[in-house]
């Protein structure tokens, strides 16, 4: 394979283009521009465009395997001659020339619409402000193949910042066992679980708790030590008042987007069992067993009860009634979080509902229905 087409960034090839043509200028393809992440060739990809400035377009890419870079690309699109050209060259990991010291690798335009831009054997094609699908040719034997790509970028959104948890990487997910003796969980800082959001006043003899976070590409890892006095399980069918019930409640926003989430999948709220049934609201406005999206292990001394739960995060297209797949988490990544614990000691119905979020007002239990309501998690690269 030719390291020459290896490369693309955001692209998708789609010969047969019934959108207007338009002007071929950098202006009309901004939205090219900002952070990209994606996968190719069972590697993460970084993709980094600046906006348009001095007649150009200028990016950086970089593939990672196992957590090394295997090499960059410094890009540019800039205008010439009333078309567009891109042009890249490569370096390896050391920064060491790919192609010799004058050359670069070019790709002509051949059509620009106004959410899509064709080059000759790379292709950009817009499917949202967020979303970039990519097919790039590649050279191997003589023989060209188009390889599928696609991107995303996080949007900055008007969703308050109500608490900020800077969350670390581990290469290898802790194992779900309730012992919590891996190293990840002995570096990472301790979170309280103290706001009273239904109830009244308790005292520590009655409940205390408190967390820890990590994360890998593909899940999003939660430790949680409560003290509760009374373990409580009333009703055994799952879907029958789930939050009366003792139980754990996660709350995620994939894309930190905030808003309503009361019956669609803009955002979750996992309640997890004491039995490790996971339950939700469906778009059918009903509870559903969500036992694929998060897994958990609960291990109980005395008083004290240990949680480690792996959870993995879908987008707001998921649908209930397609086959579905859960995102890649990179570094840097905004995730809306938040936890809470149903407690419940000796009645029908739960004594308190605390929390991880202040929440202003006196309707605190909002967060089954308002995202905005939650904190914000930034995924950051492993801590030394």
């Amino acid at each position: 394979m030719k390291i020459t087409y290896l490369f693309s960034l955001l692209i998708c090839l789609n010969i047969t283009s019934k959108q207007k043509a338009i002007e071929p200028t950098l202006e009309n393809i901004s939205w090219i521009s900002g952070t990209w992440h994606g996968e190719a060739f069972g590697s993460i990809t970084e993709e980094i465009w600046s906006e348009p400035s001095g007649g150009s377009m200028l990016a950086t890419f970089k593939l990672i395997n196992e957590g090394k870079v295997k090499f960059y690309e410094i890009e540019i699109i800039r205008e010439i001659e009333n078309s567009l050209i891109l042009q890249l060259k490569h370096f390896g990991p050391d920064l060491k020339g790919g192609e010799t010291k004058d050359k670069t690798v070019v790709f002509p335009l051949k059509e620009i619409t106004e959410n899509k831009v064709v080059f000759e054997g790379i292709t950009f094609e817009k499917i949202s402000d967020s979303e970039m699908n990519v097919h790039v040719d590649i050279n191997e034997k003589s023989k060209v193949e188009t390889v599928i790509f696609n991107y995303k970028k996080a949007i900055q959104n008007s969703k308050p910042i109500k608490q900020l948890i800077e969350v670390y990487h581990t290469t290898t997910g802790p194992v779900l066992d309730g012992k919590a003796d891996e190293e990840i969980w002995k570096k990472s800082e301790w979170h309280k679980l103290d706001q009273r959001w239904l109830g009244n006043p308790y005292s520590e003899k009655d409940f205390s708790g408190k967390y820890k976070l990590a994360w890998t590409e593909d899940a999003l890892y939660l430790l949680a030590e409560i003290q509760d006095d009374k373990l409580v399980d009333f009703y055994e069918d799952p879907l029958t008042t789930w939050w009366d019930d003792d139980c754990l409640e996660i709350f995620i926003d994939e894309d930190n987007s905030g808003g309503e989430h009361q019956f669609n999948h803009n955002a979750f709220a996992y309640h997890i069992a004491l039995d490790g049934n996971i339950v939700d609201m469906s778009t059918k406005k009903e509870g559903k067993l969500y036992n694929s999206h998060v897994q958990s292990k609960i291990k109980t001394e005395g008083n004290t009860t240990i949680w480690e739960v792996k959870v993995s995060l879908y987008d707001d297209s998921y649908d209930d009634d397609d086959k579905n797949y859960p995102v890649k988490l990179h570094t840097n990544k905004n995730v809306g979080f938040a936890l809470a614990y149903c407690d419940n000691d000796s009645s029908k119905n739960r004594e308190n509902f605390i929390g991880s979020v202040y929440v202003e007002g006196d309707d605190k239990n909002r967060g089954w229905i308002d995202a905005n309501i939650f904190g914000t998690l930034i995924l950051k690269s492993s801590k030394n």
